[in-house]
């Protein structure tokens, strides 16, 4: 061999290679990671999951036949036995007395193809309620619990309902607070005393006790419960907005606050499944976006006299919801518009 070839840098003591130890440290570091968030991703709707309070809440006899889609009747209430009397302090909900009412009655359809659809029913709708004579406000079938309110919704609407969702008012509000509130852009100030607000017109973040005074008010705007359900409905799709956006899924602890805050107010029937549960929050982030339309059960007075001193209700527009409500049985929602 000759001394050139002895001198070749290329060939006389090579530099020595970088050790491969440090890049599988690396890699499994990173793979350890991915697979911690898969199961956080898992384990914590689980344990939410199992807190959840289940219910016999379906009636029994006769129902409407089982329609195309699933169809979930979401209840608000406004039931105060499980809050401490700090809780309704700050919540201001009033004292304990008194049977349970729904501050929101809301029909959410999730068809097999086409947008979901959620129909807001108006607490005050004249209605027949199974067993009760004449007319009555739709609100009273709760307070006998949910199995008659389903009945008397599956009666007059012909749907059938296929699983139930109730949130009280502590839920409600821990939900907005684990999100870091929501941002609400009213068109003019609300100042209601009996909801316990005094909001300025134009952009605002609320946290969970304004939300809900927000939600709940029926005199700041002159719209009673016709405000009020179009409130409740932006509320709901700016919540499911904001819980299903990557800065939750991103955040381990937002997310876990996301999943378990509220939990022990929530109440679902027993027949529902946790794969009827992600069904049911897939439907609600679908109503968040364009994938979804948002309306009230066509109405056509406020001022319907009840008699017998039972004061005045809301009467539906009978040809147009049944139109509403048989589009619905037929999964056929992509005519539905909001409104």
């Amino acid at each position: 061999m000759s001394e050139t070839q002895r001198l070749d840098p290329r060939t006389a003591n090579p530099p020595p290679r970088r050790p491969k130890k440090r890049r599988n440290w690396f890699l499994r570091t990173v793979g350890l990671i991915v697979l911690l968030f898969v199961l956080m991703l898992i384990a914590v709707p689980l344990y939410a999951w199992s807190r959840i309070d289940k219910i016999d809440a379906m009636p029994t006899g006769d129902r409407p036949a089982a329609t195309p889609g699933t169809t979930y009747l979401m209840v608000g209430s406004d039931a105060r036995e499980n809050l401490t009397r700090a809780e309704r302090a700050k919540l201001h909900t009033g004292g304990n007395a008194g049977p349970a009412r729904t501050d929101s009655i809301m029909l959410m359809h999730v068809p097999k193809s086409g947008p979901t659809v959620l129909i807001s029913i108006p607490r005050d709708s004249a209605v027949n309620i199974p067993g009760v004579s004449g007319k009555q406000k739709i609100n009273a079938a709760f307070n006998k619990g949910p199995a008659l309110l389903i009945q008397t919704i599956e009666n007059v609407t012909g749907l059938h309902i296929d699983h139930y969702v109730e949130v009280g008012f502590g839920g409600f509000a821990s939900v907005i607070d684990s999100i870091g509130g929501v941002q609400m852009c009213l068109p003019k100030a609300m100042d209601d005393k009996l909801a316990h607000i005094n909001l300025p017109a134009g952009c605002q973040q609320l946290d969970g006790v304004t939300a809900l005074g927000y939600v709940r008010s029926r005199h700041a705007d002159g719209q009673n419960d016709f405000g009020r359900v179009q409130r409740q409905r932006q509320m709901v799709g700016a919540v499911a907005k904001k819980a299903s956006s990557p800065s939750t899924f991103l955040n381990p602890i937002r997310y876990y606050n996301v999943a378990t805050k509220g939990v022990d107010a929530l109440t679902v029937d027993k027949g529902m499944s946790l794969l009827d549960f992600v069904r049911f929050a897939n439907g609600m982030r679908a109503i968040s976006g364009s994938g979804g339309v948002t309306l009230t059960v066509p109405v056509s007075t406020d001022n319907y006299q009840l008699g017998h001193g039972r004061g005045v209700a809301v009467k539906w527009d009978t040809a147009k919801a049944k139109a509403l409500f048989d589009a619905i049985k037929q999964d056929k929602t992509s005519g539905l518009k909001s409104s």
